[in-house]
């Protein structure tokens, strides 16, 4: 539990660190102040979702970016909660590449190239997992993401489509403009039925969902 709260701590400093760099209220043009405007955009219907929990009521939501560290950090607690929740809670994650991440964007075209064949889970998780082996760097990784959809057992021809395909990099920029309209700063940040939480731990992020489930 020490350890799930350390990476939390981690990342509140990386979202407290990050906004200044997105200029947010350029986005804002949608009122998501009514709490049901809120979470349908959080959780749009053509959102990529983890796993199908039928009759769900609940929406846990990342935005987050592959590349970040503190995702990565958070990433096991996710995980956790995943385990815990995924039969009863819609598990939602939105892309929000940081500029200065010269990887990001890139990973999240193999991760929604990879959705559009179904593995979308598979993807994920290997983006989290090897995060270390090409996260921060300064090179493109195209040819490394290109393995991981090898891996997986992908149509490449079809990756190679939807990964180039500037219609990918438009979904991904509407997953960012969400973001921005419902204030989202930095990555990871969560939402529970357009909520947006402010967790210290793994804890916080299950009290809220054990409030919305009890809600609903």
């Amino acid at each position: 539990m020490s350890n799930l709260r350390f990476s939390l701590v981690i990342v509140a400093v990386f979202v407290a660190g990050v906004g200044v760099l997105f200029g947010i209220n350029r986005y804002a043009a949608e009122d998501v102040s009514d709490p049901a405007a809120a979470a349908s955009t959080a959780a749009r219907e053509n959102s990529l979702r983890l796993n199908d929990a039928p009759g769900a009521t609940v929406d846990f939501v990342e935005f987050l970016d592959f590349e970040c560290e503190a995702c990565g950090a958070a990433y096991p607690a996710v995980e956790q909660l995943r385990a815990e929740y995924g039969d009863r809670v819609d598990f939602v994650i939105r892309y929000f590449p940081v500029p200065s991440h010269v990887n990001a964007e890139r990973a999240a075209r193999a991760v929604e190239a990879a959705a559009q064949q179904g593995a979308l889970e598979p993807m994920y998780k290997r983006m989290f997992e090897t995060q270390s082996e090409w996260g921060e760097q300064q090179t493109p990784m195209d040819d490394r993401f290109r393995g991981y959809a090898r891996d997986l057992g992908l149509d490449m021809a079809r990756f190679d489509a939807v990964y180039n395909d500037p219609a990918t990099m438009e979904r991904i920029d509407a997953d960012r403009r969400d973001g921005y309209t419902l204030g989202v700063q930095g990555t990871p940040t969560f939402f529970v039925d357009g909520e947006r939480l402010d967790p210290r731990s793994v804890d916080d992020l299950r009290r809220a969902l054990d409030d919305a489930l009890a809600d609903g």
